[in-house]
């Protein structure tokens, strides 16, 4: 019985999720989610150029979408994962040499990058690596740089055009070069706030 209410409610939730995101995006979708070792429904929002991915590693992905202009870099030996309801916005690069996690429902804004390496090694010096881990509904503003080794908290509100060179606390409001701590982000009604629209002029300009 359960099964026949599930197959029944299965063209409901496509017509659904179709009005939400369209045929193209998709379509765009299986296309590029032939990339990854494993991935979920995955959506391209429309523009140009077309995500790009160079997968020498691993990259598993769930339920997200990708805007335009999106890198992904995963090189020999690494894992790049990305957790589901998130979204990477216009541009946005993430370079993973090692590891670099991403949690469920993070708002990453246009140009941000997130790399776990220096790309580089200094003369003389190996090439230094640690893992990224950005934990679940977190918002990156845009510009924003992630570097290597870092985490960020669950809820945390990185600022635009921020320099994120350390941990950041769960929940914490952090901007700036370096990026330091400005507040701790408030609930509402005893929840963690999910809306921009929600929120205290604290955020305003900040993702």
């Amino acid at each position: 019985m359960a099964q026949a209410l599930a197959l029944n409610s299965l063209p409901l939730r496509v017509r659904e999720r179709l009005q939400k995101s369209g045929l193209r995006e998709h379509l765009l979708g299986l296309w590029l989610r032939r990339r990854f070792q494993k991935a979920g429904i995955v959506v391209v929002r429309l523009g140009w150029p077309l995500p790009s991915v160079e997968n020498r590693g691993r990259i598993e992905v769930a339920n997200c979408a990708f805007f335009p202009g999106v890198r992904l870099e995963c090189w020999p030996g690494a894992t790049i994962r990305i957790g589901n309801g998130t979204y990477l916005n216009r541009n946005t690069e993430v370079v993973a040499a090692g590891s670099v996690t991403i949690g469920q429902n993070c708002k990453i804004a246009r140009d941000v990058i997130i790399m776990d390496t220096d790309q580089h090694a200094l003369p003389d010096r190996a090439l230094v690596t640690a893992p990224i881990v950005i934990e679940d509904r977190v918002w990156i503003g845009a510009r924003a740089i992630i570097l290597k080794g870092v985490t960020i908290g669950h809820d945390a509100v990185i600022g635009a055009g921020s320099v994120v060179t350390r941990d950041v606390p769960p929940r914490a409001v952090v901007a700036g070069v370096p990026a330091r701590s400005l507040a701790e982000r408030p609930t509402v009604s005893g929840r963690d706030m999910d809306s921009m629209s929600n929120a205290p002029d604290i955020y305003q300009g900040l993702a």
